[in-house]
């Protein structure tokens, strides 16, 4: 996600800072080892390779088990891929999706037309196979997540491209067009002859958008802070907005997230009933897009309530098309970016979920009742029961669940959290109380299917200060993000995802390894066209390899792209370029064809950096005079057959 980038620091967790914690740390590692004294700057220190506290630098002359020739690094107008592989655009904003869709006209939109078509800003992308239950590798459906609208280059004519003219100058018709752009897509899709298309007309395809009619259920369903003028009950909401990561369950749904949709909101919070809320979540009256100027439900002055009606984690089934989506309380209320779900070796899931700005923390919900595989409906509303707790990352790289349940701690009416429903629409505010570790920008956070072990990206921060840095952040105005590996106890299918307390590792801290000013940390034998920096999405194949999606390098005039990365063995660390995206995209949602032949990926903003539609840094994916550039899923496959990355 590229537009949020706030200029305050609003987590206010009291954890200890960097200096008594990494201190005390190595001096404990130093002493179990037996080696010699690691002063605290070694943490970024430019002999150091491999994982932060991961045991000794690899020697030359690894074998990666990623076997294919790396991309060279280029930055241009179109995307690129690896030698003997093929990227190919299957789904493009505005391609028609449902039977009743018209093809896209950029001249000729609408709400309406929009609601039918490819959404617009794609980035989550979930594959799940057709039927339910089966392991198809060519037939399944694609659900795809629609973030946020660029008017600017969106349609012509229209000029306002910053932050403080936007909102003034969206038109009534535009900002119907920009609700319908947002929000899921479900298409399915098939593969042919080694090529994937779009099945037309299919009864699954469907789109899901702003005025969607969704259910609230979970611990915060009902509650007075839910309820508004048009729902007086707090168990209705129309739509999803602001679609950033997600994730998918074993019982065949997606879990589509709602990040920084306050930005949709106009009104001024100092006239709101809870305005250290609104200032906790980030709340400014800007109205960016416009909508409080031609619809009172998103004007906090008039509607109070609303903003809170958003910001968590939607389910969707997208095997049945006439299914309500309903917004999971339990899983909290924050700037969601992902929802990665595991079964546990008992048969309860867990759901990693990070809050996607800078300083905040990382959650797992753990359900109450066990996964049900024999009885796909038994599992509908299995997230609306079960704990939700925050990170707290300690010195001796041990990790602590702390639950966020009312009436334990610090959570109670005195601290101004009344019931659960309130813990959970006041996350983050309950989250400071417990004292969690504030991370750079937590993105994505996936699970190994192999070893089990649980990593989260942080996509950069460069507003911690150097007096904020801790063992898990450990740089300050760190512009380049790095991986944080979480280890509980147990190993693959035995690993216990419900434990209080992991183990942790950093397994990179990206940047310019060439730069030694960067604190960069790769594998030694990394190349120049193979390190990263703001990793933003991950996804692990079948055999456990990362593949790691990036938004932000083209502020280093890089492209973002996609690169494998072994987690285990001898090239731990050790990163491959595969994919990159044109002009001012940025990589997100990679997944996997359950054979692992198949890997769809998001190019989201195309463009984004141009003054104007008429002024455009690219026109990709069509190259027509006649079309703006239009964010697309790419699908990527191997020449001739065979896994992704060898």
């Amino acid at each position: 996600m590229t537009r949020h980038d706030p200029d305050s620091i609003r987590s206010k967790s009291s954890s200890p800072n960097f200096r008594s914690v990494l201190t005390e740390r190595l001096s404990r590692r130093d002493m179990l080892r037996g080696g010699a004294a690691i002063a605290a700057a070694s943490a970024i220190a430019p002999g150091f390779t491999g994982s932060i506290f991961g045991g000794e630098a690899i020697a030359g002359g690894t074998q990666s088990s990623l076997t294919f020739t790396e991309l060279k690094r280029v930055y241009d107008q179109t995307h690129h891929v690896a030698p003997g592989y093929t990227a190919e655009v299957l789904l493009r904003w505005g391609d028609k999706l449902t039977a009743d869709a018209t093809d896209f006209e950029p001249t000729q939109q609408s709400g309406n037309t929009q609601a039918r078509q490819f959404g617009y800003n794609n980035d989550f992308v979930g594959y799940l196979p057709m039927p339910f239950g089966s392991a198809s590798s060519e037939r399944g459906l694609l659900c795809v997540n629609h973030e946020y609208p660029n008017p600017h280059i969106m349609v012509p004519g229209f000029i306002a491209k910053d932050d403080e003219t936007l909102g003034k100058t969206m038109t009534a018709e535009l900002v119907e067009i920009c609700k319908s752009a947002m929000g899921h897509s479900v298409a399915e899709i098939e593969k042919k002859d080694g090529k994937w298309s779009l099945v037309a007309n299919s009864p699954l395809n469907r789109r899901i958008t702003v005025e969607t009619e969704m259910a609230i259920a979970g611990p915060a369903a009902g509650h007075a802070q839910l309820k508004t003028a048009a729902d007086p009950s707090g168990t209705k909401v129309k739509g999803t907005m602001a679609n950033c990561g997600g994730g998918y369950t074993p019982w065949g749904t997606i879990l589509t997230c709602e990040e920084f949709a306050y930005e949709f909101f106009g009104g001024d919070a100092a006239k709101t009933p809870n305005q250290e809320l609104m200032e906790r979540i980030g709340y400014e009256p800007a109205d960016y897009y416009g909508f409080a100027r031609f619809d009172d439900r998103f004007n906090v002055e008039k509607e109070p309530n609303e903003v809170n009606r958003f910001q968590w984690v939607v389910e969707i089934d997208p095997y049945e098309a006439d299914s309500t989506p309903v917004k999971r309380t339990a899983l909290g209320r924050m700037g969601h970016e992902g929802a990665t779900v595991v079964v546990n070796k008992d048969g309860r899931v867990a759901v990693y979920m990070g809050d996607d700005d800078h300083q905040e923390y990382l959650y797992r919900f753990v359900s109450a009742k066990p996964f049900n595989a024999n009885d796909r409906k038994a599992n509908i509303g299995i997230l609306d029961e079960g704990e939700l707790s925050v990170a707290k990352f300690e010195a001796d790289g041990t990790l602590n669940w702390l639950p966020l349940v009312h009436g334990k701690g610090p959570l109670t009416a005195e601290n101004g959290f009344a019931d659960q429903g309130e813990v959970l629409i006041k996350t983050q505010l309950a989250a400071d109380k417990l004292g969690a570790t504030g991370m750079d920008r937590p993105e994505d956070f996936e699970t190994n299917p192999v070893s089990g072990r649980v990593y989260a990206v942080l996509t950069k921060s460069a507003k911690r200060k150097p007096e904020k840095v801790d063992a898990a952040n450990p740089r300050p105005e760190n512009k380049w993000g790095h991986i944080i590996e979480m280890i509980p106890p147990g190993e693959g299918k035995d690993a216990d995802h419900t434990a209080a307390q992991y183990k942790w590792d950093i397994l990179i801290l990206c940047g310019d390894p060439s730069k030694p000013e960067t604190g960069a940390k790769f594998h030694p034998e990394t190349t120049a066209d193979g390190f990263f920096m703001t990793p933003d999405n991950i996804a692990f194949d079948p055999k456990g390899r990362m593949f790691v999606a990036t938004d932000g390098m083209n502020d280093f005039d890089l492209a973002d792209g996609i690169f494998a990365v072994d987690t285990d063995g001898p090239a731990r660390a050790l990163p491959k370029a595969l994919f990159c995206c044109p002009t001012d995209a940025e990589a997100t949602g990679p997944a996997f064809t359950p054979d692992g032949t198949t890997m769809f990926v998001s190019v989201q903003h195309p463009a984004e950096g141009s003054e104007t539609i008429e002024k455009l840094t690219t026109r990709w994916p069509d190259f027509n005079d006649k079309m703006p550039p239009r964010p697309s899923v790419v699908a990527i496959t191997r020449e001739g057959g065979g896994s992704i990355g060898g």
